[in-house]
């Protein structure tokens, strides 16, 4: 009883303190790109911080900080960076109700 009672009230109050002009899957997804931006620009930096003497050193860091900085699928979620569609399971035949 104690948890039943316990989840009405937990539900109520979040009913009533809950930010109405917030849309929360937008400012996370938001915060997710942001973050991956600033990750992706950290990285970069400090691999091009480091002293390479030969070219093939200097190649591979540029070759690496273009991959890095042009990412397709920077903002887009998991979902949408699939090639392929998911399959879809065969309807169920009639005589099976």
């Amino acid at each position: 009883m104690f948890i039943l009672r316990s989840a009405f009230w937990l539900t109520v109050a979040f009913i009533a303190m809950a930010p109405k002009s917030v849309d929360l899957g937008a400012a996370a997804g938001d915060f997710s790109s942001q973050a991956m931006a600033a990750g992706q620009q950290l990285i970069v930096s400090q691999m091009l911080a480091g002293d390479c003497a030969s070219v093939r050193c200097v190649g591979g860091k540029a070759l690496a900080a273009v991959a890095l900085t042009s990412s397709p699928s920077l903002g887009a979620p998991m979902q949408d960076s699939s090639a392929d569609p998911v399959p879809f399971p065969r309807p169920r035949p009639d005589w099976m109700g």
